[in-house]
């Protein structure tokens, strides 16, 4: 088979993991250890690591307390074949977490389950990633690391800080920019865009269920450094 030189399998897992909003839980049933599989909404912290809402009385979370190994399967979830577009399996634990990032970062990809944050029984889940099975296409297949799959957050603490402040900017003073990103760079369809987050290595846009990835040309790790790419960014469309 000839090598396909233009493929990058960490940046093609990296955008499908980003740009997901659902995907399919397979967990170990309580007891008799067999795989039960469930459809669950998804989100990501800066880092990449998915993030989950569970309710304690669904079945896959009582799965998780009992064995927090699991796996979780996301698509692109494109037109057409299923099959010929690409996916990513990710194995790794669930652990519940009561961090507020994690919280506000889930709310800005699905703001309709805050209602369900006020309930007991419901706890946030992050996962811990060991490792990554990605098909993306005929020949593009490849295994990943944690490493190689999540966003390295060395030295971008300043940007992290900002990052809600960053997107209300964004979202309430440039949507007009907002849109241009996902309609001129990204060729998605006209809409009210948003912004629903940003990390070192770039922003995410959604309307409404669809989500896009706009990567940074280089790495990012402060508000000084992302305004002046937004602004690029911006200068770009506009030429468009």
């Amino acid at each position: 088979m000839t090598p396909d030189h233009e493929f990058d399998p960490k940046l093609a897992g990296k955008k499908l993991l980003r740009e997901a909003r659902s995907g399919a839980l397979a967990t170990l049933s309580v007891g008799s250890g067999d795989p039960y599989c469930s459809l669950v909404n998804v989100a990501t912290e800066a880092s990449g690591a998915p993030l989950l809402l569970l309710s304690q009385l669904a079945l896959h979370t009582k799965n998780i307390l009992a064995d927090a190994r699991v796996s979780l399967m996301l698509d692109a979830r494109k037109e057409g074949d299923p099959l010929e577009g690409a996916r990513v399996m990710l194995a790794g634990t669930l652990a519940a977490t009561d961090d507020a990032a994690a919280r506000r970062r889930y709310l800005a990809r699905h703001p309709a389950a805050e209602m369900f944050t006020g309930f007991g029984d419901f706890s946030f889940y992050r996962m811990q990633i060991n490792r990554a099975h990605l098909v993306a296409g005929f020949g593009r297949i490849a295994d990943l690391t944690a490493h190689e799959i999540l966003t390295d957050l060395t030295g971008a603490e300043a940007l992290i800080a900002a990052e809600a402040e960053i997107l209300a900017h964004m979202n309430d003073d440039h949507a007009d920019a907002v849109r241009l990103y996902a309609t001129k760079l990204l060729v998605g369809p006209d809409g009210a865009w948003r912004c629903a987050g940003c990390d070192p290595e770039g922003l995410e846009l959604q309307l409404e269920r669809q989500v896009l990835r706009l990567p940074f040309p280089q790495r990012v790790i402060s508000p000084g450094v992302l305004r002046q790419v937004l602004k690029q960014f911006a200068e770009q469309a506009r030429a468009r």
